[in-house]
């Protein structure tokens, strides 16, 4: 949607005619935007996919309670949790384990 920078009335669309290119125009001043056919593309910037740093680091279950809770990866029975309260305060929390397994250390969650 465009506005008319005179008088802030919305722009209506017209199309091209008899050679005359396609262009915005102001139905109650005479504004008139003429529409070019070429977009220029004036520099392209390659996206940087930022680094996702863990909620939960591997130090902070190093001395997390340990629960008898089956790993669904490789069915070990222990794993280390801690719980957070990641919606809203009426809804249950969140409880994050990780697999105690050396060859493991699976994460999941458990909503």
């Amino acid at each position: 949607m465009e506005f008319c920078p005179t008088c802030g009335t919305l722009l209506q669309y017209e199309m091209p005619y008899m050679g005359r290119p396609s262009r915005f125009y102001c139905p109650t001043c005479p504004y008139v935007c003429y529409i070019e056919n070429k977009v220029k593309i004036k520099r392209k910037q390659r996206l940087v996919r930022k680094e996702i740093e863990p909620v939960i680091s591997p130090d902070d279950m190093k001395n997390a309670p340990t629960a008898e809770v089956s790993c669904p990866r490789c069915s070990h029975d222990k794993a280390a949790y801690t719980e957070f309260q990641t919606r809203s305060a009426d809804e249950p929390a969140t409880i994050f384990y990780m697999c105690l397994n050396d060859r493991c250390r699976h994460r999941w969650r458990e909503d």
